[in-house]
Parts: C-alpha cells; structure tokens; sequence
C-alpha cells in the first residue's frame, strides 16, 4: 500500500496517471471556495490536464473552506500534499485513476479569516471560485433578492474583519485591493444555478454595497463575473470507493473523488485579470453560456429531480437502477421531450435528441452508484432553480405541464418522511422542518404543499398545474409510485 504524497508519486502503479510536472514549480493564481468531489473532478481536473501540457503553472489552486465541515478536506488533502486521485468509472466497470497536482493549498477559514482575506487581495490572486451548492448564494427563495437577515451576513457586515460567510471574504479582499491600488480578481462561479455569474454578481455586489455604496459601486463597475455551464456526475465518495482504489491500484488516499466518463464546462470569456487557456483542454469559451445552461439545468439536473423522488419511493436507492427501468426511462424522455424541450431556444451544433439519449446513458452507468438521497437532497433550493422554470414557461406557452406537477407531487410525498415499505427517509434539506411540516397536511389539504409561495410563488392558483399535481399526489397515496408512472406514461 503506498500512501499518497509528493514523495511517493514514482512508486504508484503504472496504471495510474500521475502529474508529469513539476508541482513545485506551481504557484497560486486561483483561490477556490467550496473545494468538493465536482471541483475536484472538474475545474481542478481541467486545471491539472492545462499543466500537463506545461502551462498554467501560474495557475494553482488554493482552496478554502468556509463552513465547519470543510475541516475534514482541510485535514484530508494536507495530509497528503494536496494530491487526490480522480477515478472514472466507466460503464463496462473499468477504472482511470490519475492524481490530479493542480491544487497547492487549502486553507480552513475560520482558524484565521485574516489570512485568507490577505491571500485573496494578493495579486497574484486573478481568480476567486466558487461552488458552494444552490443555497451558499443566500438569496431569499421569493424576492430573489440578497438576505440581508442571515445572522452571519449581519455579523459580516459588523466585523468586515473577521468574516464568517463567503461574501464577507470575498468583498473584504477586493476592499484592500481597491484601497491598495491592485486590479480585482474575477468572481468564477461553477455552481448548477441559471444565470450563476449573474447570480454571484447581484448577491456579491449587494453585500458590498450594504457594507458601503461606494465600494458596492467598485464591484459593480470593475469586477467580472462570468456565467458558466459545468457538467460532470460526481456521486459522493464512499468507503466502499476508498477500499477499491487500495485494492485495485495500491493507493492509500483519505478522499478520492469518482466520476463519470462525461465532463463539460461551458464558460464566458470574460475576465478582469486574465485566465488560464482552457480552452486548450475541452472548456468551450462562449459570448452567451444562457442557451447551454438552459439546455442543462432542464434536461440533466430537472431530470435528475424527475427519477429521484419517484425511484425512491418505488424502492429504488441508486440512479442507475432506475434508468434501467423502461417504465421509468419513458416517463423520463417524455418529460424532456414534451416538457422541458419546448421551452429550450435552438442551439447551433447541438443534437438535442442525441443530447436526450446520452443523458439516459450516463444515468444508468451503474459504476458511477449515484445514490437518490443525494439527488433528494436540497429540493427546496433545486425545485424551484431547474423546474418550476420550466412549468412558467410551459404555462405561458400553453404547453403540457402534468409531468413536471408530477415531479413536485414526487417531491411531497417524499418529503412525508415515509416511503411506501413504511421505512423512514431521511430528508436533507436547507428547509427541513418547514417543508416536512406542510408534507405532512397533505392528506388533509392536497395542495398545503404548493401553497408555500416563497418557493412556488402562484403557481398553486394555476389550474392546470394544481390540478395536475394534486392529481398525482392522490394517486402517490392511494396507488404507489409504479403505478402512478404507469398512468402518466400512458397519458
């Protein structure tokens, strides 16, 4: 067994794939917010293949941890100089482990914010990212606007010195570099939101021009904020996947990270202090991301909402079992089809009906074990974000909305906390006790849960949609998942 870190990299495997750089030679350029598995398989994994090719060694990555999980990757990627192995897991149940060398730091913010706010208005810091999931933009779920309430922002805006959120650092570290004269870094977003550049650049600026408008104004005017469309499937790693890489290949590594073979990222060239040539490794540069993160967020990540709750309920607990279901498959192309499709705009050099397949496909990659409580989780941030988009525009349209009101009659009964073999789910949500209390009137009032209008807004006083979904909800009652799908299908 041969543990992972610098000093061990030639006695690994020939099998494995390692930097053929000189990590020393790396020096920061990115500073990286929310370092989980989809950062490691994808932005960092970008990063290192650009090095491979000997560039972008001014581009290292640092990561941060904000939130008092993070201590554990902190801990983890220290441990071994930051390395990890990336493992794609293909179909037919071969494996591709390479070490992935890009990141150089990690740095736990709340031992010393002070630092880490230093690092960022360093200038050799040209790019801040993020992912920090749907809900680390603390947008209130019906205004839109920036929560100016959350206890943390208000301490934020208190103690500018010792931030405890994301946007505290991010706007603390472009005050001093605007006070010292330096050109601000670029705000990347990398998140599974519409519109995350746009997003990041509303909820960043707000915070700052709350803490002080002249600065609020700075941001708007100076810094960048590009919007982006990521796509990777990066299922939580389990111990089972940290046993497998020791076995099959020797390593010793505290947290892999396992993926599929399919990885896109569609990015905007705009940045403020220039950028790594990504585009020299798959990353497509574009004017406008909009029509490709539409085409995403409606087909792959609505999709994923679309199995979820049904799969669980049926007794399903993996992605993968559900899409090779053809009941399940069915419903599934008939929501993309007639549903979420009609309300894409026409995108050059993109065969949608391909695209649709493909994603079927990489669903049901059985090495992958994309677990359906992970995809349950955060409903209440990814329902409204990837969804109800698609039930307004279908509404205004006069299209068919009955599959996606099934989606969110899904996500009801799931949300009861009862599956239909009386074992308890666990429900992982921002909105845990709020959204499981309405759940659980839905027996007495079928449309208690849609009534809830910071995250459904009017649609519960849309009769077609109302009546779609209390429609399915009964039936999810009174005739279980299966048969329910079988009806809709059927329709």
């Amino acid at each position: 067994m041969t543990r992972l870190n610098n000093a061990n990299l030639d006695r690994l495997s020939s099998d494995v794939a390692i930097p053929g750089y000189d990590r020393d030679a790396v020096t920061p350029g990115i500073m990286h917010i929310g370092v989980g598995g989809f950062h490691r398989a994808h932005q960092a994994m970008y990063l290192d293949a650009l090095m491979q090719e000997g560039e972008a060694l001014d581009w290292g990555i640092v990561g941060i941890g904000v939130m008092p999980g993070d201590r554990h990757m902190q801990q983890a990627l220290a441990a071994q100089d930051h390395l990890y192995t990336l493992v794609v897991k293909h179909p037919d149940g071969s494996l591709e482990p390479r070490v992935i060398g890009s990141m150089i730091d990690y740095r736990f913010a709340p031992d010393d914010p002070g630092a880490v706010i230093e690092a960022m208005a360093d200038p050799v810091i040209r790019i801040v990212s993020l992912t920090v999931t749907e809900g680390g933009y603390n947008v209130h779920p019906a205004s839109g606007d920036f929560d100016l309430d959350d206890p943390d922002v208000r301490h934020d805006l208190a103690e500018p010195g010792a931030p405890r959120t994301s946007f505290g650092l991010v706007v603390e570290a472009l005050a001093r570099r605007r006070q010292r004269g330096v050109a601000p870094f670029t705000v990347m977003s990398c998140d599974n939101i519409q519109g995350n550049g746009d997003v990041a650049r509303r909820m960043f600026g707000a915070f700052a021009m709350a803490r002080d408008p002249s600065l609020g104004a700075w941001v708007e005017a100076e810094v960048r904020f590009p919007n982006s469309m990521v796509d990777r499937i990066t299922p939580v790693t389990t111990p089972g996947d940290i046993e497998e890489l020791e076995t099959r290949f020797g390593i010793e590594d505290a947290w892999p990270v396992v993926c599929e073979p399919f990885t896109q990222w569609v990015l905007e060239d705009c940045f403020v202090s220039g950028r790594p040539n990504v585009d020299r490794v798959g990353v497509q540069l574009v004017e406008d991301v909009e029509p490709y993160e539409l085409m995403k967020l409606r087909l792959l990540n609505a999709s994923h909402q679309a199995l979820c709750y049904f799969g669980y309920l049926a007794g399903y607990r993996y992605a993968h079992e559900v899409c090779r279901d053809p009941l399940f498959v069915d419903f599934l192309l008939d929501y993309m089809v007639n549903e979420a499709t009609p309300t894409l705009s026409p995108l050059p050099g993109v065969d949608l009906e391909a695209y649709r397949h493909t994603l079927i496909e990489r669903f049901a990659n059985p090495e992958i074990k994309d677990t359906l409580a992970r995809l349950c989780a955060e409903s209440s941030d990814r329902i409204p974000k990837w969804l109800l988009p698609v039930v307004r525009d279908q509404l205004a349209n006069g299209g068919d909305v009955y599959r996606a009101a099934a989606v969110v009659a899904s996500w009801a009964r799931y949300a009861e906390g009862m599956d239909e073999a009386g074992e308890p789910i666990e429900v992982v949500d921002r909105l845990k006790d709020e959204v499981m209390a309405v759940a659980a009137e839905n027996h007495q009032r079928p449309t208690a849960f849609i009534e809830n209008r910071e995250l459904f807004g009017d649609l519960a006083d849309q009769p077609r949609f109302r009546d779609a979904y209390r429609e399915t909800l009964e039936s999810l009652h009174e005739r279980g998942a299966r048969v329910t799908l079988e009806t809709l299908v059927r329709a």
